[in-house]
């Protein structure tokens, strides 16, 4: 077997070729794998040196670490930036961060997430891609997927939009506006994973990647769809704890705003019987996200019906958005750096959020012609 190392512009990425298979490690494991600017420049630089090399049939990401796959981009780093009035710093990050989700989702070869432990925000950008690839987005028992940023006054970015949308029925809506963390099975019945592997098998499985012999990407995909077969997700996707409440979650967040949901919650509450409980269960968790991104939230997924590429450049300006006139700063001082878990929310409740706060967000500070992101296709 042979192996051959290229440098990575971050000690918190390690990257090498094993086998014909470009390896991407994440090693940072005291910040649950947060994507640095770094890091994001390390896994482009990897992908694009393997892109057109023909002794790498197909790429892996993993981390070594059991807690957690990638828990986000690092948002303390975004915090400090709007601290400074750094908003260079801000835009950078974000679009080399959403330049690294188009590449992904357009490799050209198979591409593999081995999705253990926390997988959420940015952990979802570098792996969701992978289904587009002919590659497999790879889940196991210690799984706890989720785009939770709603409660911290951001959005579902990363391209996580495109994905959401294309989920059955409203549940894209319903993970977009709560930030509801799912596990394993959840996963499957969603179409937000491919395969499910028991976690003690990782290890095996990446001998046998090491030193089967491959002779195209889809192979090395076939190798590991075989080794997952030995394996069963319990519960199985259809009697997940998501797939239990898929006609709740149809009924209400199929409707048009989050005021509405919230009404119709309140209706079902109101009424007892089966749904009560459920219903209380997600009000309280409406009540205590950001009004304003929630609203955006609903609406980012409600317009992710064209590309990739697009929905990444409206993703770019809510960023910008978000921050500055948005409750990002404020969710994440109240969440990560004071941990008061006490937000002032610009717009307090959910009943008083105006479509024109809405669409104020959606404005982009970009002439098409200079938007950052002009030249992603597809």
């Amino acid at each position: 077997m042979s192996i051959s190392v290229s440098p990575a512009a971050s000690d918190e990425i390690a990257t090498h070729v094993a086998n014909r298979i470009g390896f991407i490690e994440l090693e940072r494991p005291k910040a649950l794998n947060a994507l640095s600017t770094g890091m994001i420049r390390a896994m482009h630089a990897a992908l694009d040196q393997w892109r057109e090399d023909p002794e790498v049939l197909a790429v892996v990401v993993r981390s070594q670490h059991a807690r957690a796959f990638c828990a986000g981009g690092d948002i303390r780093f975004m915090y400090e930036a709007a601290q400074r009035g750094d908003q260079a710093s801000r835009d950078t990050f974000f679009t080399e961060e959403y330049r690294l989700n188009h590449a992904i989702f357009t490799y050209p070869k198979p591409y593999v997430a081995l999705m253990n432990g926390i997988v959420m925000g940015g952990g979802m950008g570098i792996s969701q891609g992978a289904h587009r690839t002919g590659g497999l987005r790879v889940v196991t028992q210690s799984t706890k997927m989720a785009m939770p940023e709603t409660r911290i006054g951001l959005f579902p970015d990363v391209g996580a939009s495109w994905f959401l949308a294309r989920t059955p029925g409203a549940i894209g809506r319903y993970l977009a506006v709560t930030g509801e963390t799912i596990g394993a099975a959840d996963a499957l019945y969603a179409g937000l994973a491919d395969t499910y592997i028991d976690e003690e098998a990782l290890p095996a499985l990446l001998d046998t990647l090491r030193c089967e012999l491959f002779e195209r990407g889809a192979d090395v995909v076939a190798c590991i769809e075989r080794e997952a077969r030995a394996y069963q997700v319990a519960p199985q996707p259809d009697e997940s704890p998501l797939a239990g409440a898929r006609a709740l979650i149809d009924r209400h967040f199929a409707l048009s705003d989050v005021a509405r949901i919230l009404a119709s919650l309140d209706e079902a509450r109101e009424r007892g019987g089966d749904a009560a409980e459920w219903a209380e269960q997600t009000i309280a968790v409406l009540r205590e996200r950001s009004p304003l991104s929630m609203a955006v939230s609903l609406e980012v997924v409600t317009r992710a019906e064209g590309s990739m590429a697009d929905a990444l450049r409206v993703d770019l300006d809510l960023t910008r958005s978000s921050f500055l006139i948005g409750d990002t700063v404020e969710g994440i001082r109240a969440r990560i750096i004071d941990k008061d878990n006490a937000p002032t929310w610009r717009v307090a409740r959910i009943e008083d959020v105006r479509a024109a706060d809405v669409e104020k967000m959606f404005d982009s500070p970009w002439a098409e012609s200079e938007h950052p992101l002009r030249d992603l296709r597809g």
